[in-house]
């Protein structure tokens, strides 16, 4: 019997922000949604788009486009909601991140990640995990509980305590 070489398989929900590919690890997305109507909140970060009503819960939405300092696109039929577990000194929170597109699981080899460069990047360097290469286009791999950091989590949470007063949000008609 020859002994197998274990390879890591990683798995990553592959999307599109501004025409470039972006993914976050698969086990961290709850689900993705259609884009649905955004209720916004005043006086809220500026890259936070809103909140939606998910099932009787409040989910703040951040739009990744203006969080990463991307060039605003309209949106489209493709334009979609990734609900994101996200975790920060061990307290759990759900966010909403609108994308321009979500293009599917993307499997990778812990070999086919290369460490992101350590300078260049608009972004800031804790957000990126790792860049793969995959269908000959590089794919930005990003850490999603870094980029829902605990200070911006705590001011999104702040405003929505603050705005709405409740738990959930009731339809308007």
């Amino acid at each position: 019997m020859t002994e197998a070489t274990a390879t890591e398989i990683n798995q990553y929900l592959r999307f599109q922000l501004a025409g470039e590919n972006y993914a976050l690890d698969v086990l961290k997305a709850r689900e993705v949604l259609f884009l649905v109507k955004i209720t916004p909140l005043p006086n809220a970060l500026d890259f936070l788009a809103g909140v939606i009503n998910l099932r009787g819960s409040v989910i703040p939405i951040v739009d990744l486009r203006k969080k990463f300092g991307l060039p605003q696109t309209p949106d489209t039929q493709d334009t979609s909601i990734i609900v994101v577990d996200v975790t920060t000194k061990g307290e759990s929170a759900v966010v909403g991140a609108l994308v321009d597109g979500v293009k599917g699981v993307m499997h990778c080899e812990t070999g086919e990640l290369e460490p992101p460069p350590k300078f260049g990047m608009q972004m800031k360097a804790n957000l990126v995990k790792a860049i793969a290469k995959k269908d000959g286009e590089f794919v930005i791999i990003l850490d999603a509980d870094q980029v829902f950091s605990e200070k911006e989590l705590w001011s999104i949470t702040e405003g929505l305590q603050h705005n709405s007063g409740t738990d959930t949000l009731t339809p308007t008609t």
